[in-house]
């Protein structure tokens, strides 16, 4: 028997950093994501564990005890890192593999590891959901984050995500910019460290009432926008609230400073993708990017 799980990529397009304190963030599911399978293996003497890439080829395999300890693997990290979901399950699941027969687990992610679009949080909801327990307790116990990528990827739809009192909530609303054709995602060419950013964040002593209450009130402006040059204007506030907090140039500054319309930094800044806004048309824009260099390049429709 096989059970077959697919969650869903994300990205951040509101209030990074600033979510960790309780900014109302907006985050996008994405229609690629990863699949997690699971099947009894009813002749094996271990759990065994094998990670795809989206073209199919393995980069990762692993055996585990019983219990869920590591016993091998091709990459002692990554399977380290199992092994702690492994553990988080147990925990709030007292008893939970010691009543489960060996299994053959496998992921297949549906975009390149080197987006960084979610491969930690589609497993980690995945695999939540298949054990039966809480995600976000899950992600708490051990990669640690704000939750917002766990809420997207169990979401159909964009999320409204807020860490209240120290808990995750969000809501989906049904979000769906009428200026759509005026907007591309293009990826940089380089994953970037999310806990080094957040560091430089707290470093700084960002983590003020202010800034989190202008990012939320930014969040619910960028949702009533009805024009992309509304869209702009929103975002390049909040693109500049971001810049004096962190010490940083925008993206735009840093790399596009000629681009007609606001570039949006996702996530932790200095990598992975961008979002472009303008009133040009989207295919006006993508070519913006190719001519630059950057050949991932996507329109709203096809990638969230």
């Amino acid at each position: 028997m096989e059970q077959a799980i697919h969650t869903n990529g994300k990205v951040l397009l509101t209030s990074e950093y600033a979510v960790l304190d309780g900014a109302l963030a907006l985050g996008l599911p994405l229609r690629r994501g990863q699949w997690l399978r699971v099947r009894t293996a009813p002749q094996a003497a271990h759990h065994s564990w094998q990670s795809r890439l989206a073209d199919g080829t393995s980069w990762f395999e692993g055996k585990f005890a019983a219990g869920g300890m590591l016993l091998q693997a091709n990459d002692l990290q990554t399977g380290k890192r199992l092994e702690t979901l492994f553990q988080g399950i147990e925990k709030q699941r007292p008893g939970f593999w010691s009543n489960q027969p060996y299994l053959n687990f496998e992921t297949q992610l549906e975009f390149p590891r080197e987006w960084g679009l979610g491969s930690s949080s589609t497993l980690i909801a995945g695999i939540a959901r298949w054990a039966g327990v809480d995600p976000f307790q899950l992600l708490e116990d051990t990669f640690g984050g704000s939750g917002y990528d766990i809420a997207c990827a169990n979401s159909q739809h964009p999320v409204l995500f807020q860490r209240r009192q120290g808990q995750p909530s969000y809501v989906e609303v049904p979000y769906a910019p009428a200026f759509a054709d005026h907007i591309c995602f293009a990826f940089l060419g380089h994953k970037q460290d999310s806990r080094a950013g957040i560091a430089r964040y707290r470093s700084r002593g960002s983590g003020t009432e202010k800034l989190r209450d202008r990012l939320s009130e930014l969040t619910l402006l960028f949702l009533q926008a009805r024009t992309a040059t509304e869209a702009t204007l929103v975002l390049e506030e909040h693109e500049a609230l971001l810049s004096k907090t962190l010490g940083l140039p925008t993206v735009k500054e840093k790399h596009f400073p000629n681009f007609p319309g606001v570039v949006k930094s996702l996530g932790a800044w200095g990598g992975d993708f961008v979002m472009a806004i303008s009133e040009k048309p989207a295919q006006a824009v993508q070519q913006y990017f190719k001519v630059k260099g950057f050949e991932t390049v996507f329109g709203y429709r096809e990638f969230v």
